[in-house]
């Protein structure tokens, strides 16, 4: 279920059968029914009528042999409309790759799907020690990420608090999802996340959402879609220590995010 949606309005039938496409994740080729039930949580009956369904729209491909479901090129299209209508990710690649290769880190566009961050794009040094797998499509938490705090920063106090208790009613449904990290430290991070965001104009995430990991991100206004977009650094802690992502860093962001939004 999506955020603070209207009741009046809102085709349950609809939205579950976009949750059976999005239970798929970047290392997912094939699903069943028994996949696709635990990671919904709807009852099989329902789940088989929705595969079916998405099936026969051309965006689900049923395996006969295996018994199970993977994604066709339904997807795929929707997908690659998405992708053509940014032009902005266009702008962004070429300065995203040269930042990433100067700084020896990983640079991501991301986005807000549902209550997560979700990778448009990213770029990887050929220096970059660490990889986590991360590609387009990948999907961050909006609570320790610094793509996700900055994207919560950006919005007015209201989105905000509807946001985060969208966020809380999450958390309580599954805590295990966060590593067991309680609420009010969850909280906590966000608040710093402001904090620094008012201060800064970015926010961070140092060894909070990997233990491995120190990350910078700053919002992008997208003026096109009329929305907000946020863009990332990342890379091991062990090599880029916290004050390069303060000094460094984050200000060069800062110059590429106003340089996309036609600030500067």
């Amino acid at each position: 279920m999506p955020p603070s949606h209207d009741e009046r309005k809102f085709v349950t039938a609809l939205a579950r059968g976009l949750d059976l496409l999005r239970a798929f994740g970047p290392d997912d080729v094939l699903l069943g029914n028994r996949d696709f039930a635990a990671r919904t949580g709807l009852p099989k009956a329902t789940v088989s009528r929705l595969a079916y369904t998405l099936t026969e729209l051309g965006y689900l491909r049923y395996d006969a042999e295996l018994g199970k479901y993977a994604l066709d090129a339904g997807v795929l299209a929707l997908g690659y409309a998405f992708l053509n209508g940014t032009d902005l990710l266009t702008l962004a690649r070429p300065h995203m790759r040269a930042l990433a290769r100067e700084m020896g880190c990983s640079i991501s566009l991301g986005c807000r799907e549902g209550i997560d961050m979700m990778y448009l794009e990213t770029i990887r040094s050929d220096s970059a020690h660490l990889t986590l797998g991360l590609t387009a499509g990948s999907r961050l938490s909006m609570l320790t990420s610094s793509m996700g705090r900055v994207y919560l920063a950006a919005m007015t106090p209201t989105e905000r608090e509807t946001m985060l208790l969208d966020l809380h009613d999450a958390y309580d449904a599954n805590p295990a999802a966060l590593r067991n990290v309680g609420w009010d430290v969850l909280q906590s991070g966000v608040d710093k996340g402001i904090e620094s965001y008012k201060r800064e104009g970015c926010c961070y995430s140092f060894r909070e959402w990997h233990e491995g990991v120190n990350a910078v991100a700053v919002p992008l206004r997208d003026v096109r879609q009329n929305r907000w977009l946020a863009i990332s650094c990342s890379g091991p802690s062990s090599s880029i220590p916290d004050a390069v992502f303060r000094d460094e860093i984050g200000p060069r962001l800062k110059q590429l995010a106003a340089r996309l939004s036609g600030q500067a």
